[in-house]
């Protein structure tokens, strides 16, 4: 059987709005030799419909089934620990429907989780709300750990910045559900129904692909079209299997 993949998104197939040059050629290979594939993200505003739309109109033609986002795991690792529950939530639709979808009602009443994600509507009342929530015992967990992100005209806040400011106003540290918790890779292997033997992990980052795949057993694979260069490897403990200018080498495999 061939190796299916797992392949993180920003930096491997689009960098900011653009499509990675010879990104969708790969993805189009894919499904024709009968490889399973997961798209993955760690950026929980969007649903993977709206995904789907955003990669369409660069012309990245999949299906909602291959979009897998951080917090469709943060969901469904929700579901497992807390079945039905309630929870208070700062983030966007991508998060909110993930959370109804397995069920949990969203409340601004004594919620038995605080979930953040990002949000591009961020404000002080709901930042209060939550450090109010978690100082009297709800649970406190986001779907990454990333404190910035790629946007138009630059970085901007991400998950784990919003995080640190309801951690150091409350003294609780957050459970990141996200890359590089091994957590995301296996809820994503049971959503594309593979074992980690036989899957690649393909990204642009050292310090959450890499690292998340390796930890995971799975094979590694860096691209060097995202925020890692080749001389930034040596810095750390661990290796990518293999190291590709881009996944359009991939192609001749």
């Amino acid at each position: 059987m061939p190796k299916s993949y797992l392949i993180d998104m920003d930096g491997v197939i689009v960098r900011g709005s653009e499509l990675i040059p010879g990104a969708n050629s790969f993805l189009d290979r894919l499904p024709e030799r009968g490889i399973k594939f997961l798209i993955l993200t760690n950026n929980p505003l969007y649903t993977p419909r709206d995904l789907q739309h955003r990669l369409q109109r660069i012309g990245v033609n999949l299906t909602t089934e291959h979009i897998y986002t951080s917090a469709l795991a943060t969901a469904q690792f929700l579901k497992a620990q807390h079945p039905d529950g309630t929870a208070f939530v700062i983030g966007e639709s991508g998060l909110t429907n993930a959370l109804h979808e397995v069920g949990y009602i969203l409340t601004d009443h004594d919620p038995d989780y605080v979930v953040v994600g990002e949000t591009t509507s961020l404000n002080y009342e709901r930042l209060t709300q939550a450090v109010r929530w978690v100082s009297k015992g709800a649970r406190f967990i986001a779907t990454n750990p990333d404190p910035s992100g790629p946007g138009e005209g630059g970085l901007v806040p991400a998950c784990g910045a919003i995080t640190a400011f309801i951690e150091t106003a409350t003294g609780i540290q957050p459970y990141f559900v996200g890359k590089p918790n091994p957590l995301m890779m296996r809820t994503a292997l049971r959503f594309l129904n593979e074992h980690s033997s036989n899957t690649i992990m393909v990204g642009d980052r050292m310090d959450t692909d890499v690292r998340v795949g390796t930890e995971a057993g799975m094979e590694t694979v860096l691209v060097l079209t995202g925020v890692t260069t080749r001389e930034m490897v040596e810095k750390f403990p661990y290796r990518p299997t293999r190291i590709v200018e881009s996944v359009a080498e991939l192609e001749m495999e």
